[in-house]
Parts: C-alpha cells; structure tokens; sequence
C-alpha cells in the first residue's frame, strides 16, 4: 500500500515514529499536539486524536493531562547481574517483540571466538546475527557463536519465532556466565541496524555462557546508548537489606 492509499491517521503514526526512531524525537520530548496537528497537517481533530491515542496505547508516547504528549521513556532496561532472554524483558514492560534474523551459518572457529569457547583453531560453530525490535523499534544487534556440538540443530530452527537465547537454555540449564559491558563507537552495519544518529555511543554487552562445565556461546549484543540502560542492586554479605519491610 503507497502511503496515499493509507489513512491519514496511520500516516500521521508513521511519521511520528519515524521522527522516534532517527533520534529526532527523543525520550520526554514533547510531541506535537492535537491542535498542531490539525494546523500543521491539514487533517481533522478526530484523525489527530485517532492517531496519538493508538501511539500511546501501543507504548511509543504518554499522554499527561494537562501537559501534553510526550514520547515514552523507551530505554530497554536490564539487570547487570543477570542474564535474561530479551523477549522477555520486552514482554515485561507490556511491549511487543520481533526479530530479524541477518545470519545463521555454520563457520569455523578462529581468532577470539577459538580462544572464548576453548575450542582449537577451525572446530565447527554457528554463527548467529540478529537484530531484535521493542514495538518496531530496533534496541539489540545479537552477534552469537555456538559451539556446533551443543547445538547440533541450531540451523534448523526458526529464530523470528523464538530468541537464541529461550532455544538455547531449553536444551541444557545455564551453568554460568560472564559479562563485561564496553561503551564504544559502532561499525556502519550496526549503526545502520539500530537506526543510530551520527556520533551517538554504543553500549555492548561481551557475554559467555557456560553449560555442563565449559563454554559453550559467546555474543556481543549491541545496544544504542540513547535507547538502553543496565541496572544492578547489589546487597553485601552480612547487611540486611533495608528493603524486605517497606509497603510494597
């Protein structure tokens, strides 16, 4: 369908998300209002009030009496401590969640990803890219290796359907991981996949997993810096956590 051929209403959404996900509109930033809607582009209070209320009821804007429209605080969130499947985090916070699938092939294990799952030079592995979306927006390029002996049907599996993540932990327990998070300046590719804006940081999570006593993935999940956040509480031995007896 050509954009003449849609309503106008979903035009209006189109163009209000894509001004969200090229960072010209950021997190809190005031979005035009009905009567400037109306003005601006020659469409009816009802189309402009259409349009803004299913955006905010699919989660791209908040609506504050009184205030005005204002995009949503859409920084995907997770915890620094633990290691989540990204579905479900997005599915928490009452978003919906989809994937694109760039990459799954098998390869031979050389440099780095030889050295991080303890493998020789040339043992078979997948290779896995992804870049996953949080309501049609684009927060994590997934780049996973997997050693090919634990998976061994890893390229047979459909992951638009479920995250490498939800397969992987179906077929062995998580045994152990470790994570170390850089900020650094993405390649073209993966500015080009997150929709990233000229100059803006990336924050990557560097993640091994092992399974039965060895490693058996290894991933660097890109996030952009604007659309992302890790977060960690974190109690010392012997304190008592001062929140187990406030009202919830």
């Amino acid at each position: 369908m050509n954009a003449a051929a849609k309503p106008r209403y979903q035009q209006l959404k189109e163009m209000i998300i894509h001004r969200i996900s090229n960072g010209e509109l950021l997190p809190l930033d005031r979005v035009p209002s009905e009567n400037e809607l109306v003005e601006s582009m020659q469409v009816s209070r009802m189309t402009a009030n259409r349009a803004l209320r299913e955006l905010t009821n699919e989660g791209y804007v908040e609506r504050i009496a009184g205030r005005g429209t204002f995009v949503a605080d859409f920084r995907a969130r997770s915890h620094l401590l633990e290691v989540q499947n990204i579905a479900d985090e997005i599915a928490r916070r009452g978003h919906s969640h989809r994937s694109d699938v760039l990459r799954q092939s098998r390869q031979h294990a050389r440099g780095e990803i030889a050295r991080a799952l303890h493998v020789e030079q040339g043992s078979s592995i997948f290779h896995l890219l992804l870049v996953h979306y949080e309501n049609g927006v684009p927060v994590q390029v997934e780049d996973r290796h997997v050693l090919a002996e634990f998976a061994p049907d890893c390229l047979a599996e459909d992951f638009t359907r479920i995250t490498p993540s939800a397969y992987l932990t179906g077929i062995a327990p998580l045994a152990e991981a470790e994570q170390v998070v850089r900020a650094v300046k993405p390649n073209r590719a993966v500015q080009k996949h997150l929709q990233m804006s000229a100059g803006e940081p990336c924050l990557v999570v560097i993640r091994r997993t092992w399974s039965r006593g060895r490693p058996v993935t290894f991933a660097r999940l890109h996030h952009p810096g604007s659309r992302y956040e890790l977060s960690g509480k974190y109690t010392p031995p012997g304190a008592s956590n001062l929140t187990e007896n406030l009202p919830l």
